[in-house]
C-alpha cells in the first residue's frame, strides 16, 4: 500500500483542541485567529502573508470551491457566503478526526461546546478541565477555608478525561518540586479574592491536586500569544515538578512546545510519566512542517508523541492540523524507510502510535 496511503487513512485522536466560532467573524479577527497574535498591524501587513496563511489558500479553498491559492479576499468572501456551520462541517469532516479532547475553558460564550464541536465533526468528544478556570469559577462561591475541599470534589466529580494547566500564562513554569501545604493554599486563596488567578501556590496546588485524581496533566508549553513570556515557557523547567510527582505515575503531557520541541522530547524521553506533542505548530509551520516534525521526533521514544492540532475558533485549523501532521509523519516515516532504519510494519505501527493508540493509552479512552 505505501506509507503515504496509509497514513492518509488513519482516524486521528486529537488530543488537545478548543471550540470553533458560534458566528463569522470579520476579516481582522479572521486574520489575528490564523496566528493567535492579537490584532493585525499595518506595519506588518496581512497575516495571510504567513506560513499559515499560505496553507489556507492552497489546502482549504478548494475544499470551498475555490481553485488552489485564490487570493485571501476572494476566499474570506466565498466563506462568507456559506453559513457559519456548514464551513465547521466541512472542515472538521475533511480533518479525519474522530475523537476530540476539547479545553472549553477559554471563551466559551464565543465557541461551540465539545458536544457540537463533535456533532459537526462526525466524531465524539471528551473534556478537559482548565485548573485555572475551574478555580476561578469557585472562589466567589466558597471561603477560603472551603475552597481545598471545593477544588478536590469538583476534580472527583468532573466528567472530564484530563485536566489542563496555563502555568505558563500566568506564573511561567518553574514549578517547584514540593507539594504546597493546604494551610498554605488557604492563605493563599484568602489573599486572592477574585478574578485572574497569578497565584503560584495555588496554581501549583491545583496541578499537584490534578494528578492525585488520576487526571492526566496537560501543559501549555512554547509560543502562542503575547501573553506569556516565552522565556518561562522552557519545559525544561518542570523539571523538579516532573521529578517530584513520576512516582504517581499519572501522564503529564507537554503541548506544543515549539520552539521547546528539542527540549520536550528530552523530557518525554527520561521521565516514564510525560508525553509531548507539536500541537498548534504543525499548522502553523505550514509547508515548513516536516522538518520541525522531525526535529521533535529526534529522541522521543514514538511511544510518547501525541497528535493534537491546538485548533482554536476557526475550523480550517482542525483541517490543516490534521493535514500537515499526515504530510509530516508520512515524510518522516518514508525517509527512515529510504534509509532502511526499520520496516514498513514497524512505519505502520509507528503511525497508528502517534495518530490515535497514544492518545487512547494516556486517557484510557
Amino acid at each position: 500500500m505505501g506509507i503515504l496511503p496509509f497514513v492518509a487513512e488513519l482516524g486521528l485522536v486529537d488530543h488537545h483542541c478548543h471550540g470553533v466560532l458560534r458566528e463569522d467573524s470579520a476579516r481582522p479577527e479572521f486574520e489575528s485567529l490564523l496566528l493567535e497574535a492579537g490584532e493585525v498591524s499595518p506595519l506588518g501587513g496581512s497575516f495571510f502573508d504567513s506560513a499559515v496563511g499560505f496553507a489556507v489558500r492552497r489546502w482549504c479553498a478548494p475544499l470551498l470551491d475555490l481553485p488552489r491559492h485564490a487570493p485571501a479576499g476572494e476566499y474570506l468572501e466565498r466563506r462568507n457566503s456559506l453559513h457559519v456551520a456548514e464551513v465547521s462541517r466541512t472542515f472538521l469532516m475533511a480533518s479525519g478526526i474522530h475523537t476530540f479532547l476539547v479545553d472549553g475553558g477559554f471563551r466559551p460564550d464565543r465557541l461551540l461546546p465539545a458536544s457540537e464541536l463533535a456533532g459537526l465533526g462526525g466524531g465524539v468528544a471528551h473534556e478537559i478541565v482548565r485548573l485555572e478556570a475551574l478555580a476561578e469559577g469557585l472562589r466567589p462561591t466558597v471561603s477560603p477555608s472551603e475552597f481545598v475541599s471545593a477544588v478536590r470534589s469538583a476534580l472527583a466529580s468532573s466528567p472530564a478525561v484530563g485536566a489542563k494547566s496555563v502555568a505558563a500564562y500566568r506564573i511561567g513554569l518553574g514549578l517547584p518540586g514540593v507539594r504546597p501545604a493546604d494551610a498554605d493554599v488557604v492563605q493563599a486563596v484568602g489573599r486572592w479574592s477574585s478574578g485572574r488567578l497569578v497565584d503560584p501556590v495555588v496554581i501549583t496546588w491545583l496541578a499537584w491536586e490534578a494528578l492525585d485524581a488520576g487526571l492526566p496533566l496537560q501543559f501549555h508549553v512554547g509560543y502562542e500569544d503575547s501573553d506569556l513570556d516565552l522565556h518561562r515557557c522552557d519545559p525544561s523547567l518542570l523539571t523538579p515538578f516532573l521529578r517530584a510527582t513520576a512516582p504517581l505515575g499519572v501522564p503529564v503531557l507537554l503541548l506544543h512546545n515549539y520552539p521547546f520541541h528539542r527540549q520536550a522530547g528530552y523530557l518525554a524521553q527520561v521521565f516514564p510519566h510525560v508525553f509531548c506533542d507539536l500541537g498548534l505548530a504543525t499548522h502553523g509551520l505550514g509547508h515548513q512542517a516536516s522538518r520541525v516534525f522531525a526535529e521533535a521526533l529526534e529522541i522521543v521514544p514514538y511511544g510518547k508523541f501525541l497528535f493534537s492540532t491546538d485548533a482554536f475558533a476557526l475550523p480550517e485549523l482542525y483541517y490543516l492540523g490534521a493535514l500537515l501532521f499526515r504530510r509530516a509523519l508520512s515524510d518522516f516515516l518514508t525517509d527512515g524507510l529510504r534509509r532502511d532504519a526499520f520496516a514498513e510494519e514497524d512505519a505502520q505501527r509507528i503511525a497508528r502510535l502517534i495518530a490515535s493508540e497514544n492518545a487512547a493509552r494516556v486517557y484510557e479512552l
